[in-house]
């Protein structure tokens, strides 16, 4: 149980119900932060009562003042809870203007003394006011809450704000000096009263997920004599999710992306712009004056600028800026988003009323700590989070880009709550989205996936919206998405982007999972099945094979050995590693899972199922050990030189919808339907290792691949029919086309070898963009030649003579450019070079490039090399040959080649 739930169920403990009915309006909270939690709230999801904790002490706020004496059961409650765990301390000091509170506890075992104020020479350890008599400057009050203290506070600001038109509510109101600093403030708008009953848990509604203010006001004085933001080429700013109720976002890509955004937090104000060079950026000057003056609220104190590039700017605002690190006398500080030191400090700083200005990005950092989440892990969101602002992963494009309208800004600008709100309204109620809302569908989506892996399971807020995106599933239910049930619609789109994150963090999740998952039928299972590790990753990681599967939401334990632990190893469920980003979908997003391996013994799940992985990391050796998978599905798994016949009769049965073959050097993971009738998988065994063996002889390496490599058919892949990787990713119908041995005598597999092919490719001899679609295609005509039989000409229909002669011949016609040299064009060269000097000449060009290093890195200097080195090799000047193509051959290179006898009866002198 988290510490704001305990801390629920002490305050609730004996209350059944609150009666709010009656003469008083309250005002209805608004709560920040990580600590503040409500405890009671309206069927409008308005905030009634809240409490908090800042510091070492803890606070509880009512929304009207009469709250104090009509509920006294409530208000001991808060008493004891407020004094502290482990704390004796029987004394309550109360302000005079709420005496009825001591007369209240004149017979309990509180001792009460009336005050006319705060002050420091109290002994009390609680505190009780109204929200209106903390007194122009409550520093002191403040400073006892934070150093243990406990304040009980109650008051509503509508009126006040109503008397004040033109003041700020939530820095303003006396009460908001105090509570706010803690995360609670009282908001100018009433509540609406109920009789609530009181929940067992902290109650939630997505009608709470709203933002707090307009931040018109703000927009206007930011925004003066600004019209646009110029973020400019070599500024590669990261993205800032906007996602607090008093965060908002300032300057935004036209898709929404924000790069520049504000917040309040406590009594100070945060901004942050997401590459740390615009801070000194001169087109963004009118704005940083504007800025520091909004940060510093007029008290004209001192900005420290901890920067040095930016001092120079910022000085232009004609505020007192220097030079300094951290200090708490400033009025604004001004650092980069990399800051590690004092960064509690500085949150405090800005909740007990100072500025914060924060420049920086969170994508270089992604990319140098690869497993970390930068969420929770980068520095820079360490403090950022608390105030509803997080630094990305994710880049955004430069260009310029309009200044909001700030009258129009809450309505025109992608604000990650409101439409969440809105979205959940358009689910539960039916009402209708505008089309701005649902054309950011898709990126709400993305971001309540982002907001949830912040995995911060005590913050209110978090909570909030895990428990509005669990009721929306909850009524709308998952799309049950297939081949023959693909999926188009932006609602659609969110809710299976989500699925998957809201089952991971949300509290009770098999209670969900009949709304994700309609058809989930129990299968088989094995129990306590081992599974023996032998590997020597040389190379990248290696995903070792299990022959288990989970189905969708099952739960398993797998017994790590202790060798494995903490080494880099993880679990991972799923054999579909591709990432979807299609209009239409045949399958969810995203359907693996990973978990790293950190303990002995591990459970491992995931909602949408898969086939179970021990994953090596890069450079790693484990021999004769074993892990122990609890209880899993058996899949159809067939391993070359371990299953026998026998074994594979039955196998081909196993209940998994997911099979692997695994071979000498390959392993193919397909739908269970296409191996059911397979019966003779060491034909299908040796075609592979014959064309893996072929596969390794013109690539110059040795006939065991130091990782072997991996196919996977499925329903959806995200690019191309075929696309080359670890694993290779083909679409689904590719599965009978590698397993039926006799087609591929017949009629070819070109696409499987083609991406086998890519995987050889080498950068010191491709020329990219000219050769990444040609050069993979010499594995594609040798293996039908060398080991299927089947002549270039009839292997693919471009290979034809009469294609190919048409293509030499409209080469030349456009004048033999470069920029037409790719593809099939490029691959003729190729052909005409193996047709003069066969297929050893390039196995012997690959084998030279094998031991040769500090290759040129341009493609003009690598097209050099490669005509040096195959002439070489042959023996023969190919250099009027490959002028001919439209190389861009050095006269360095053709003095260097001069001694060899030139080849000049080659194919292309036909067309000179």
């Amino acid at each position: 149980m988290s510490r704001s739930e305990s801390a629920y169920m002490f305050l609730m403990r004996g209350l059944r119900q609150l009666d709010f009915r009656g003469q008083c309006v309250p005002s209805d909270l608004l709560l920040i932060g990580d600590h503040s939690f409500p405890l009671a709230m309206n069927s409008q999801g308005q905030v009634l009562m809240a409490a908090s904790l800042y510091g070492c002490g803890r606070i509880v706020v009512l929304g009207h003042e009469s709250y104090l004496t009509s509920f006294p059961a409530l208000v001991e409650n808060a008493l004891m809870w407020l004094r502290g765990d482990g704390s004796d301390n029987p004394s309550v000091a109360v302000h005079r203007n709420v005496q009825a509170v001591a007369d209240n506890l004149s017979r309990s075992s509180f001792q009460t003394e009336v005050v006319g104020s705060f002050s420091n020479s109290l002994k009390a350890g609680v505190y009780v006011t109204d929200a209106y008599s903390v007194g122009a400057d409550p520093t002191d009050l403040v400073a006892f809450l934070k150093a243990g203290g406990g304040v009980l506070i109650a008051g509503q600001a509508w009126s006040w704000a109503a008397d004040h038109p033109k003041e700020n509510t939530l820095h303003n109101f006396d009460g908001n000096k105090v509570s706010g600093v803690a995360g609670v403030y009282f908001s100018d708008h009433p509540g609406e009263v109920e009789n609530l009953p009181v929940y067992p848990q902290i109650p939630s509604s997505y009608m709470a997920l709203v933002t707090g203010k307009d931040f018109e006001d703000d927009l206007l004085f930011l925004l003066q004599g600004v019209s646009e933001f110029n973020v400019p080429n070599g500024s590669t700013a990261s993205e800032v999710l906007v996602h607090g109720p008093l965060a908002f976002p300032i300057g935004t890509t036209d898709k929404g992306q924000a790069f520049l955004a504000g917040a309040y937090y406590g009594q100070g104000r945060v901004i942050v712009i997401t590459h740390e060079g615009l801070l000194w950026n001169e087109g963004f000057a009118s704005f940083w004056s504007n800025a520091l003056h909004w940060l510093d609220e007029g008290r004209k104190g001192v900005v420290g600028v901890a920067p040095n590039n930016a001092l120079n700017m910022l000085s232009r605002s004609g505020l007192k800026c220097e030079k300094t690190g951290f200090k708490k006398d400033l009025s604004v500080f001004v650092c980069t988003a990399s800051i590690s030191d004092h960064l509690e400090e500085i949150q405090n700083f800005v909740a007990e009323g100072g500025g914060l200005l924060m420049g920086g990005h969170a994508w270089y950092w992604a990319q140098k700590h690869r497993g970390k989440n930068p969420l929770t892990d980068f520095s820079g969101n360490r403090i950022l989070n608390k105030m509803g602002l997080s630094l990305l992963g994710a880049t955004l494009p430069s260009g310029v880009y309009k200044a909001p309208v700030p009258s129009k800004a809450v309505k025109d600008t992608y604000h990650f709550r409101h439409l969440l709100h809105r979205f959940a309204r358009h689910v539960t109620l039916g009402e209708e989205l505008s089309k701005h809302e649902e054309e950011h569908l898709k990126k709400l989506g993305t971001d309540c996936s982002t907001y949830l892996n912040m995995k911060a399971h005590d913050c209110c807020s978090y909570k909030q919206v895990v428990a509005t995106l669990t009721d929306v599933l909850k009524k709308s239910g998952l799309p049950q998405v297939s081949a023959s049930c693909p999926i188009k619609s932006p609602k659609d789109h969110l809710l299976l982007s989500v699925g998957a994150d809201v089952y991971k963090v949300c509290p009770n999740p098999d209670a969900l999972l009949p709304h994700l998952i309609k058809d989930n039928p129990l299968l088989p299972v094995v129990y306590n099945h081992k599974v023996k590790i032998d590997v020597n990753t040389k190379g990248g990681e290696e995903w070792v094979s299990t022959g288990l599967y989970l189905s969708p939401g099952m739960k398993t334990y797998i017994a790590i050995p202790a060798e494995i632990v903490n080494k880099g190893w993880q679990i991972q469920i799923g054999c579909q590693t591709d990432r979807l980003n299609a209009a239409e979908l045949k399958r969810p997003p995203r359907v693996h899972e990973r978990f790293p391996v950190t303990s002995e013994m591990m459970q491992v799940w995931n909602l949408w199922g898969g086939l179970i992985y021990l994953v090596a990391p890069p450079k790693t050796q484990a021999q004769g050990v074993e892990a122990t998978v609890q209880m899993a599905v058996p899949a159809p798994y067939y391993k070359s030189g371990v299953t026998t016949a026998a074994d594979w009769s039955l196998l081909r049965t196993a209940p998994s919808p997911w099979a692997e073959l695994e071979f000498d050097n390959i392993i193919l993971t397909v739908p269970s339907k296409a191996v059911r009738n397979l019966e003779r998988p060491d034909q299908v065994a040796a075609l592979w290792n014959d064309i893996m063996r072929a596969i390794a002889d013109l690539a110059s390496i040795p006939h065991k691949f130091p990782r072997k490599e991996r196919f996977v058919s499925e329903v959806q892949i995200s690019h191309g029919w075929m696309h080359a990787g670890y694993p290779i990713m083909a679409h689904e119908s590719s599965a009978d086309e590698v397993l039926n041995v006799e087609n591929a005598k017949t009629k070819g597999i070109w696409g499987s070898i083609h991406e086998l092919g890519h995987n050889q490719q080498r950068g010191c001899w491709e020329f990219p963009s000219h050769t990444t679609e040609c050069t993979c295609n010499l594995w594609s005509v040798y293996v039908h030649e060398e080991v299927l039989g089947i002549h270039r000409a009839k292997a693919h229909p471009a290979m034809s003579v009469e294609n190919r002669n048409t293509r030499a011949k409209d080469y030349v016609k456009g004048g033999r450019q470069l920029s037409s040299w790719s593809m099939w064009v490029a691959l003729e060269t190729y052909m005409q070079l193996q047709e003069k000097f066969g297929w050893d000449a390039f196995k012997k060009v690959f084998a030279a490039y094998h031991k040769m290093s500090n290759f040129p890195k341009d493609n003009k200097g690598k097209m050099n090399l490669y005509a040096e080195t195959f002439s070489q090799t042959v023996n023969m000047n190919l250099t009027g040959f490959l002028k001919a193509w439209g190389w861009p051959i050095e006269t360095a290179t053709e003095e260097k080649l001069s001694s060899l006898p030139p080849w000049s009866d080659h194919p292309m002198v036909q067309y000179d």
